[in-house]
């Protein structure tokens, strides 16, 4: 245990980085439950690596314009396959989702086999890198992740198959270089799976303090401990989720709570 590894420097820009993936994937979370669709992030977030890979192996620059523009050229096209796969075979679109995954991935792998540090560069945009990264990072994802919340809480109920994965994309895209695969799909589907059976008023609200606090709390420990940060959340994430459930049905066993 290490209390001076606590620093507000490293730690304040990681957080806030979470509470944008957080702003958006909430709510596009609980859509995706009810739509049946869990795996779509880590199909399109795996797509959304496999465009960053392809842009490094040409010699783009890392945090460059070029590299996110290949991601989200790379996020929508999965998106658009998606979207004309669920179009022509919605009876199987949770498992065409699953093999679009897996191939994205594979193809990852073979795309870094010669690549000297390709596992290093591997790992990073599976477990992520949030304790890297800095506020200037976050200006261009916040300007984003605002007009996706504007979007989405504004035409909600106009938005087609096509437009929520291009959406989708979107978001995906702004969120998977910041903490990669395995944070961004844990944000989407875990506090809305912890909340599936609250009453739909508190929902959204319930959500959203569940992953604040799974992000707050997973960076100190990890600093404290000195773990990876992405699997500490990750865990959060599942343990708080857990325990807010477990709050809920000893007040309402308790005291007769209605909520």
């Amino acid at each position: 245990m290490n209390l001076d590894a606590i620093s507000l420097n490293i730690l304040a820009p990681a957080f806030v980085a979470g509470l944008l993936v957080l702003a958006t994937h909430v709510p596009l979370g609980q859509q995706v439950l009810q739509r049946g669709i869990v795996f779509i992030d880590l199909a399109v977030a795996q797509i959304a690596a496999l465009g960053v890979i392809v842009a490094d192996l040409i010699g783009w620059e890392a945090q460059g314009w070029a590299v996110q523009v290949a991601a989200l050229l790379a996020a929508l096209s999965g998106a658009l396959l998606l979207t004309w796969t669920e179009k022509r075979w919605p009876e199987v679109q949770e498992a065409l989702i699953g093999a679009i995954f897996v191939l994205a991935a594979s193809a990852g792998i073979l795309l870094l086999a010669n690549n000297p540090h390709g596992g290093e560069h591997l790992k990073d945009l599976l477990a992520g890198q949030i304790l890297w990264v800095s506020f200037n990072q976050l200006l261009p994802v916040a300007i984003l992740t605002t007009l996706i919340l504007l979007i989405w809480f504004r035409f909600k109920a106009q938005l087609g198959h096509a437009s929520f994965y291009l959406l989708f994309a979107l978001a995906v895209t702004a969120s998977v270089q910041l903490l990669g695969v395995y944070l961004v799909f844990s944000s989407l589907i875990m506090p809305a799976l912890a909340v599936r059976n609250w009453p739909p008023p508190l929902r959204l609200k319930a959500a959203y303090v569940i992953g604040a606090l799974a992000y707050a709390s997973g960076l100190l420990l990890s600093s404290i401990f000195d773990l990876p940060s992405g699997a500490v959340i990750v865990w959060n994430l599942a343990v708080l989720g857990i325990l807010a459930n477990l709050a809920r049905w000893f007040f309402k066993r308790v005291f007769n709570f209605s909520t």
